[in-house]
Protein backbone atom coordinates (compact mmCIF):
# COMPACT_ATOMS: atom_id res chain seq x y z
CA UNK A 1 0.00 0.00 0.00
CA UNK A 2 0.78 3.39 -0.88
CA UNK A 3 0.11 6.94 0.21
CA UNK A 4 -0.10 9.58 -2.24
CA UNK A 5 -0.30 13.27 -0.96
CA UNK A 6 -1.63 15.79 -3.82
CA UNK A 7 0.74 18.91 -3.94
CA UNK A 8 -2.36 20.87 -5.33
CA UNK A 9 -5.25 20.24 -2.45
CA UNK A 10 -3.20 18.24 0.39
CA UNK A 11 -5.56 15.74 0.84
CA UNK A 12 -3.89 12.02 0.92
CA UNK A 13 -4.81 8.93 -1.12
CA UNK A 14 -4.05 5.15 -0.17
CA UNK A 15 -3.31 3.78 -3.32
CA UNK A 16 -3.81 -0.34 -3.36
CA UNK A 17 -6.21 -0.58 -1.03
CA UNK A 18 -8.24 -3.52 -1.23
CA UNK A 19 -11.40 -2.39 -2.61
CA UNK A 20 -9.96 0.33 -4.90
CA UNK A 21 -8.31 3.87 -3.51
CA UNK A 22 -9.65 5.54 -0.38
CA UNK A 23 -8.93 8.87 -0.09
CA UNK A 24 -8.69 10.38 3.50
CA UNK A 25 -10.76 13.71 3.60
CA UNK A 26 -9.54 16.45 6.14
CA UNK A 27 -13.24 15.98 7.95
CA UNK A 28 -15.59 12.84 7.60
CA UNK A 29 -15.13 9.18 6.58
CA UNK A 30 -12.72 8.15 3.85
CA UNK A 31 -14.05 8.22 0.49
CA UNK A 32 -13.47 7.29 -3.21
CA UNK A 33 -11.30 9.29 -5.98
CA UNK A 34 -14.59 9.27 -8.05
CA UNK A 35 -16.00 11.40 -4.49
CA UNK A 36 -13.10 13.70 -4.51
CA UNK A 37 -13.34 14.41 -7.85
CA UNK A 38 -16.88 15.26 -8.03
CA UNK A 39 -16.12 17.64 -4.64
CA UNK A 40 -12.70 19.10 -5.51
CA UNK A 41 -10.58 18.41 -8.56
CA UNK A 42 -13.43 19.16 -10.76
CA UNK A 43 -13.20 22.90 -10.15
CA UNK A 44 -9.33 23.11 -9.52
CA UNK A 45 -7.68 24.17 -12.80
CA UNK A 46 -4.06 23.66 -11.56
CA UNK A 47 -0.90 21.82 -12.55
CA UNK A 48 0.10 18.92 -10.09
CA UNK A 49 -3.37 17.45 -9.54
CA UNK A 50 -3.25 13.85 -9.18
CA UNK A 51 -6.69 13.15 -9.64
CA UNK A 52 -7.84 15.40 -12.86
CA UNK A 53 -10.34 12.42 -13.89
CA UNK A 54 -11.38 10.59 -10.98
CA UNK A 55 -9.95 7.46 -11.29
CA UNK A 56 -11.60 4.40 -13.06
CA UNK A 57 -15.25 4.72 -10.80
CA UNK A 58 -17.72 6.76 -12.17
CA UNK A 59 -19.22 9.44 -9.50
CA UNK A 60 -22.59 8.19 -8.36
CA UNK A 61 -25.34 11.38 -7.29
CA UNK A 62 -24.06 10.95 -3.53
CA UNK A 63 -20.81 11.89 -4.49
CA UNK A 64 -21.44 15.29 -5.04
CA UNK A 65 -21.27 18.13 -2.31
CA UNK A 66 -24.42 18.93 -1.13
CA UNK A 67 -25.12 22.04 1.40
CA UNK A 68 -27.20 21.99 4.40
CA UNK A 69 -30.34 24.16 3.38
CA UNK A 70 -32.71 25.43 6.27
CA UNK A 71 -35.72 24.66 6.30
Amino acid sequence: METQTCPVCGVKILVGVVGGDRVQFSAGPPGTRARLWARVCKYVDKPGCINPDGGSQTPTKDDYYKPDVPR
